[in-house]
């Protein structure tokens, strides 16, 4: 059969099509059976021979994802020419420039419904993120003065906490305007930290993000999407 003949080229195709799928449909209304019709004559016992379901597939279209950006914020990590508070303001900025970033946000789904993969956010938020990427780059810029805290674990908790569960709209709903009133008053608690990080651009392109949603004209979206958020493994859970 073509999954035993050429593997990689079946999971390749599985993951093009339910990423398509999801962009178009939504997460939550795609089924497998979307996929399978659209594979072109794949069977369901190729996707299950590589996927065990829509969610393992969907955590490998993000993996995927993610791998670029894990480098790139390694490269911002390692930089010598920038401090630490450039380096966590180079890393904020980018992940909301990000267009992979775009993509996890229309394919993404509720959280909430998804306890499995709450689980694995959290997970990696605390295992791979905060010591990997925002301990050294907070511990860094205490370091050279450009960040004053006499807490930099705790602040990379707090800063992980807030932007991956408060602020994040497929757990915590809410309108943009809503989320715009978070993001501010975040933005307060950050400068009175003396973390500059946030600015009047960044703030519009978070409210941006929250007014995307799969099928829907922009400006017909009252409420930010319960499922169009996915700060998932390695590299998105920096996004403050």
């Amino acid at each position: 059969m073509a999954r035993n003949k050429h593997p990689e080229e079946t999971v390749e195709k599985i993951l093009a099509v339910s990423a398509k799928l999801f962009m178009e449909k939504g997460y939550e209304h795609t089924t497998l059976q979307d996929i399978i019709d659209n594979l072109g004559g794949l069977t369901k016992g190729a996707i299950y021979h590589h996927f065990k379901g829509k969610e393992e597939i969907l955590l490998a279209i993000a993996d995927r994802m993610g791998e670029q950006t894990e480098a790139w914020m390694r490269t911002v990590r390692d930089d010598p020419g920038l401090t630490g508070a450039e380096k966590l303001q180079k890393m904020f900025r980018a992940s909301l420039e990000n267009s992979d970033q775009t993509d996890l946000f229309v394919l993404a789904p509720n959280m909430l419904k998804n306890p499995k993969l709450m689980s694995i956010l959290l997970e990696s938020m605390i295992g791979e993120v905060l010591p990997n990427y925002m301990e050294p780059v907070l511990r860094e810029a205490v370091a050279d003065g450009s960040i004053r805290t006499d807490y930099p674990e705790e602040l990379g908790e707090l800063l992980l906490l807030l932007s991956n569960v408060w602020l994040n709209p497929m757990i915590y709903p809410a309108t943009p305007e809503k989320t715009r009133r978070r993001m501010e008053l975040y933005d307060q608690m950050l400068r009175s930290m003396g973390l500059d990080l946030l600015d009047q651009e960044l703030l519009n392109q978070w409210e941006r993000f929250c007014r995307l949603s799969p099928g829907t004209a922009v400006n017909n979206r009252r409420n930010c999407p319960t499922g169009q958020l996915l700060f998932h493994i390695n590299t998105y859970q920096l996004n403050v």
